[in-house]
């Protein structure tokens, strides 16, 4: 199975940290969205695509939108999204998911964990869950990742 994950990770690598785990776990080439290019072929191309971003103002990173937004319709692909946040929920993901669907892209599978964060007010008192994701969180993005595979 050809896989690609696609990620952006900026203030702390909470989301590079997630998205190393899952790509290795299931095989896939590991790409940050600043970084992809023609050379990474068309996502047609490949049988499972993953999407993962730290969480903005309860959006995904803008990159990872705009990078979406460009994609030409593809023919239902299978796709999953992984996010990080301070607060480590799903909740996020509606809005990433409905960008996806519009792009024809088939949601089979979503992760979320916390990550530390220091947007303000937490940057005052030293930022929000520090240390995490930890191994706990990764042990869990491991199984998600696993799970993709059945």
């Amino acid at each position: 199975m050809k896989s690609i994950v696609v990620y952006e990770s900026v203030h702390h690598n909470n989301t590079e940290k997630v998205a190393k785990v899952i790509a290795d776990e299931i095989g896939a080439e590991l790409v940050n969205v600043r970084n992809f290019s023609e050379f990474h072929g068309n996502l047609d191309e490949y049988d499972l695509v993953g999407f993962g971003s730290g969480i903005y103002f309860g959006k995904i990173h803008k990159n990872l939108k705009k990078f979406i937004e460009s994609t030409e319709h593809t023919d239902k692909t299978k796709t999953f999204i992984f996010t990080t946040s301070g607060r480590g929920t799903l909740k996020f993901h509606k809005k990433f998911k409905e960008i996806l669907d519009s792009k024809g892209f088939d949601i089979v599978d979503e992760f979320a964990c916390k990550g530390f964060d220091t947007f303000l007010p937490f940057k005052l008192v030293g930022g929000l869950n520090k240390g995490q994701p930890n191994g706990e969180d990764l042990a869990n993005a491991r199984k998600f990742a696993e799970s993709l595979l059945k």
